[in-house]
């Protein structure tokens, strides 16, 4: 089981652009799914991002589709979150998740109940 932290979250004007990042501790992680949820005071959390172990699937939501990146570096233990074009919209406090690998991951990466480990969470918050 990974430990899961997240940091680089803020105060940003609209247009303006964070990266987020999560680190892990644990040698799993780097067999490990990963993905970014967020989620809005007094709403559901909702799927932003993800990727598979190797980098070589990733995914997003519609609302962040060509705005938002995800990577990871394996060897560093990290994934991340790049965030241009901010809206307000986009305010929410954001997580980071790890999944066991598994082949299911490629139907339910968008599902929270896909994920077993999860960060504490880092405020971003995006002004008009």
């Amino acid at each position: 089981q990974v430990q899961l932290v997240e940091s680089g979250g803020g105060l940003v004007q609209a247009g303006g652009s964070l990266r987020l990042s999560c680190t892990a501790s644990g040698r799993a992680f780097s067999r490990s799914a990963m993905g970014w949820f967020r989620q809005r005071p007094g709403k559901e959390r909702e799927f932003v991002a993800a990727i598979n172990w190797s980098s070589t699937n990733t995914y997003y939501a519609d609302s962040v589709k060509g705005r938002f990146t995800i990577s990871r570096d394996n060897a560093k233990n990290i994934v991340y979150l790049q965030m241009n074009s901010l809206k307000p919209e986009d305010t929410a406090v954001y997580c980071c998740a790890a999944d066991a690998f598994r082949s299911s991951w490629y139907r339910d990466y968008n599902s929270s109940d896909q994920y077993n480990a999860w960060g504490q969470g880092t405020q971003v918050t995006v002004s008009s």
